[in-house]
């Protein structure tokens, strides 16, 4: 892999963790992601399934992890299956893991090659009750693919249908939302190369660029830092383009007196970052660009300092809907009319800041976590207010990715990162 290989004693306390949690008797199993097609031979690059990673640090196609933690051999509490390498494979698609390389990564000891799956699997099964299949049940998921775990599933229901099932995703919901110190030191890897790429586009933007020039800029930088390059589909948004939220076509000229709102985050070794910064073509704000840009920094600092264990997410995001009530107020934009006669279901702010603050980040950029429950130590949480405002032609996001500390402040692994807006002006006017 591109990146520099995270320490197995991340995935083997993991995969202590999970097994902890399971019941008595039981296995889990977890498949990689396909390899997609586009048309002809022509495939999207490959991307693991989160959870599969997550447990065991492997990073190939056609692999497949199972836990049995009451298995009567003890070779087979943990066991990967992985496509047999040869010399014809590694010629034709480049090196695969072999059983030492994958012990190396994983460190799991027992491998066996895909072939002799369905005969180890026969006697695993003999001596199980319950089957934990992994599903992906994320408040945001909407999969129309069938994908091989979805394949998997049915096919083992189909052959084995006398076992209980359990699922796997509450577990690793809990797990995967609370970061070990060595996960955070990879996001911090991310969140530092999403640095070098925007202080390169503050460097680069004048007007007359185009969108997908600073776009480009951004990934030059991040594939020369051994990322694979964007942890989500990039939106830079000149002029009114900011206020379409998802705008991610990145094909317009930037024109003097705009201002571009740049969503952007590199991944490494799988791990999201995710930032947002809003700068001006011209390399200076106007005082009403200024003003309200300062108001949503003013919102965001306030609403990070929230971010503390026992704060639950939807209060949160009440609280700060009223933090940016107040300043759209002062800026306005709403009238206290607007406000006594809002409706709860929608209240007046939604008018100009109509998405959430804050939503977990990880493997996943939306990673997986359980909104209804008190936020954790070391949970780690994007906080992203914005104002968008289409008659004055510009809207404007600020973001940053936020650790939860057992007490005080988080820690703002985007604090490197400029973002007051004359610190902006000052490195566009060097």
């Amino acid at each position: 892999m591109r990146y520099q290989p995270i320490k197995k004693d991340l995935f083997i306390k993991n995969r202590k963790n999970f097994m902890a949690q399971m019941k008595p008797s039981s296995i889990a199993i977890f498949n990689s992601n396909d390899i997609y097609p586009i048309g002809a031979d022509s495939t999207i690059p490959f991307q693991q399934d989160r959870n599969l990673y997550f447990l065991s640090g492997i990073d190939q196609d056609s692999s497949i992890l199972l836990l049995f933690p009451d298995a009567p051999k003890e070779k087979h509490r943990e066991i990967l299956f992985l496509t047999e390498t040869n010399e014809h494979i590694a010629v034709w698609e480049g090196e695969k893991y072999t059983k030492e390389k994958a012990f190396e990564a994983s460190g799991v000891k027992t491998v066996y090659w895909l072939k002799d799956l369905h005969k180890v699997l026969h006697e695993i099964m003999s001596q199980c009750d319950t089957v934990y299949i992994n599903t992906n049940e994320h408040y945001r998921a909407n999969v129309e693919t069938e994908t091989r775990e979805t394949r998997f599933n049915k096919w083992l229901l189909e052959k084995y249908p006398a076992h209980q099932t359990a699922k796997s995703n509450p577990i690793l919901q809990r797990l995967r939302s609370v970061k070990d110190p060595l996960e955070i030191e990879v996001m911090q890897q991310a969140c530092n190369i999403t640095e070098k790429g925007f202080r390169r586009v503050l460097d680069f933007v004048k007007p007359g660029v185009w969108e997908y020039e600073i776009e480009a800029e951004f990934m030059h930088e991040f594939l020369r830092n051994r990322s694979r390059g964007f942890s989500y589909t990039p939106i830079v948004a000149s002029g009114q383009n900011a206020n379409v939220l998802h705008y991610i076509e990145n094909k317009m000229q930037c024109k003097e007196g705009e201002l571009i709102l740049l969503d952007v985050g590199a991944e490494y070794a799988n791990y999201s970052s995710d930032m947002s910064r809003t700068i001006p073509v011209s390399g200076r704000f106007t005082k009403r660009q200024k003003e309200v840009y300062n108001a949503i920094n003013k919102v965001k600092n306030i609403a990070q300092d929230m971010l503390v264990p026992g704060t639950f997410w939807e209060q949160y995001h009440v609280e700060v809907g009223k933090l940016m009530t107040s300043e759209l107020l002062d800026l306005g934009l709403l009238d206290k009319a607007d406000v006594q006669n809002e409706d709860p279901d929608w209240p007046a702010y939604k008018k100009y800041f109509m998405h959430g603050t804050s939503h977990h980040i990880g493997l996943d950029t939306h990673d997986y976590g359980i909104l209804h429950e008190p936020m954790q130590a070391n949970q780690v949480f994007t906080v992203e207010p914005g104002i968008y405002i289409p008659a004055e032609g510009f809207g404007i996001r600020l973001e940053d990715d936020l650790v939860i500390q057992e007490k005080g402040s988080p820690v703002n692994l985007m604090g490197n990162i400029p973002i007051e807006a004359e610190e902006i002006e000052d490195l566009m006017n060097q």
